[in-house]
C-alpha cells in the first residue's frame, strides 16, 4: 500500500458528538416500511447541507446522495436502510420512540447514522477519485415487495451506476468493533408458507363422522419435520419452522378448518426449491390420507444474500487495516436470518458486513435493543475508508 493516507476511527473523533444527536433523533422518531417520510426528509436535508447532489423519492421514501471528486469515471455505493419495526420499545432510554408500537430494534437507527457520519467525512476532505452513490433505503423489513425491490425497479442502478455495492448490519453478540466477512452465502433465503386444512366440523364425541382438522395439521408438522433431515443434504443447512397453528375454539366441537403457517429458509436455490417441493407433496398427501384438503400458499420472500469473493476479500482488508485483523471474523459464520440487499447482489458484486453490536446486549427485533453508539464512528471511518480504498488513484 502507498503511503497515501486513509481514514482512521480517530478522524471522526470530533463527530461523534453530531452522530450521537443524529442517532438518537433517529431512535426517538421511528417510521414503519413504506412510512418514512419524516426519516427520508431529515437524510436528504442533511446530505444536501453538506453539498451532496441528492434525489429523492427513489423506490418510494429512498434517498439516493452522489458526490464525485476528481476526474476518474469510476463508481461504488453504499447501503444503508432507514426502517423500524411494529414493537413497543421497553428500554427506557431518554431517546426512547416517541411513537407508541413502532421502534428501532434493528439498528437501522445506526445503520443510518453511520452512514451519514460517512457522507460528512467524505464530503470534508475528498480523499477519493470518483463517484460515491449513498443510497438510504426504506421499508427493509417489509419481507416482500421491499425497499430494495423497489429502489432497483425505478431505475437505481441504471440512474446511480455502481461498479460495485456494499452495506452493513450490526450483530448482537459479538464484540463492539469486530467486523464480519463471508464470502459466498451469507445469509438465507426465506420464503413463508400458509396452509389452510379443510375438514369436517362436527361433535367431539362423534369423531367417525367428522374430518378433524386438528389432526390433520398434527400429522403435517410431524411430518414435515422429515423435510431437512431426509430430503435435503446433510452437509447443506436448511430451516422448517411451524411458527403458528390454529384451529378451534371450543374443547366439545370439531373445527371445520386449522390454519398453519410455516417459516422455510435456505442457503441455496437448490435447495429452496427442494423444500417447496417436498413441502408441498407431503402437506396434500397428510391431508389426503385423512380425507381433507388443503389449500397451500408458497410466499417467496427474500432470495439467498450471496456476496462475491473479490469484494467481500477487499472490505476485509479495508477492516483489518482500520481495526487489526484482531477485530475481524472471517469466515464469519452463515445467518438463517434473511435481508433485502440480496436483491442488489443478484444485479451487482458486493459485500454485506456484520458489525458487533457488543457482547451481552439484547438480540434483534427485541423490545430492549438499542443499537450501541460506540459503533458510529468505527462504522462511519470503515465507509469512508473503503470508499476512499476502492476510488483511489491506485486503484484506478
Amino acid at each position: 500500500m502507498s503511503e497515501h493516507h486513509y481514514c482512521e476511527v480517530a478522524d471522526l473523533a470530533e463527530a461523534r458528538s453530531e452522530l450521537d444527536e443524529i442517532r438518537h433523533h433517529l431512535h426517538k422518531h421511528p417510521e414503519l416500511s413504506y412510512e418514512e417520510a419524516d426519516t427520508s426528509r431529515f437524510v436528504a436535508d442533511k446530505l444536501e447541507s453538506w453539498g451532496y447532489d441528492v434525489t429523492r423519492r427513489v423506490g418510494g421514501h429512498g434517498v439516493v446522495a452522489a458526490l464525485k471528486a476528481g476526474t476518474s469515471t469510476r463508481t461504488v455505493g453504499v447501503r444503508a436502510d432507514m426502517d423500524a419495526l411494529p414493537i413497543q420499545e421497553l428500554t427506557g432510554l431518554d431517546y426512547a420512540s416517541i411513537h407508541a408500537g413502532k421502534m428501532h430494534a434493528c439498528g437501522h437507527d445506526g445503520h443510518t447514522t453511520v452512514l451519514l457520519g460517512a457522507a460528512r467525512q467524505l464530503a470534508k476532505t475528498r480523499n477519493f477519485d470518483g463517484t460515491v452513490h449513498l443510497i438510504f433505503q426504506p421499508a427493509e423489513e417489509a419481507g416482500s415487495d421491499s425497499g430494495a425491490q423497489r429502489m432497483i425497479a425505478d431505475g437505481l442502478f441504471e440512474r446511480f451506476p455502481c461498479e460495485a455495492i456494499f452495506g452493513l448490519h450490526n450483530h448482537p453478540g459479538v464484540p463492539i468493533g469486530t467486523f464480519g466477512f463471508r464470502a459466498g452465502p451469507l445469509m438465507a433465503a426465506c420464503d413463508t408458507v400458509k396452509l389452510r386444512v379443510h375438514g369436517k366440523g362436527g361433535h367431539a364425541a362423534r369423531p367417525h363422522l367428522a374430518v378433524d382438522p386438528v389432526l390433520v395439521g398434527s400429522s403435517i408438522v410431524m411430518a414435515l419435520q422429515s423435510v431437512v433431515s431426509r430430503n435435503v443434504d446433510p452437509n447443506e443447512a436448511a430451516v422448517v419452522t411451524v411458527g403458528a397453528f390454529r384451529s378451534g375454539h371450543a374443547p366439545n366441537v370439531i373445527p371445520e378448518d386449522a390454519v398453519l403457517e410455516l417459516s422455510v429458509r435456505s442457503f441455496s436455490p437448490e435447495v429452496r426449491a427442494t423444500l417447496e417441493a417436498r413441502i408441498r407433496a407431503l402437506v396434500q398427501a397428510q391431508a389426503q390420507s385423512y380425507g381433507a384438503t388443503v389449500d397451500i400458499e408458497f410466499i417467496r420472500g427474500y432470495p439467498v444474500l450471496i456476496n462475491s469473493e473479490a469484494e467481500t476479500e477487499f472490505a476485509r482488508q479495508v477492516a483489518e487495516e482500520l481495526v487489526g485483523p484482531e477485530h475481524v471474523i472471517a469466515p464469519f459464520p452463515p445467518i438463517a436470518g434473511s435481508e433485502d440487499f440480496a436483491y442488489y447482489l443478484q444485479q451487482r458484486p458486493g459485500c454485506f458486513v456484520r458489525l458487533g453490536n457488543g457482547e451481552g446486549r439484547p438480540m434483534l427485533h427485541n423490545a430492549r435493543y438499542d443499537f450501541n453508539d460506540e459503533n458510529l464512528t468505527i462504522g462511519a471511518a470503515f465507509w469512508t475508508r473503503l470508499v476512499e480504498r476502492f476510488l483511489s488513484k491506485e486503484r484506478a
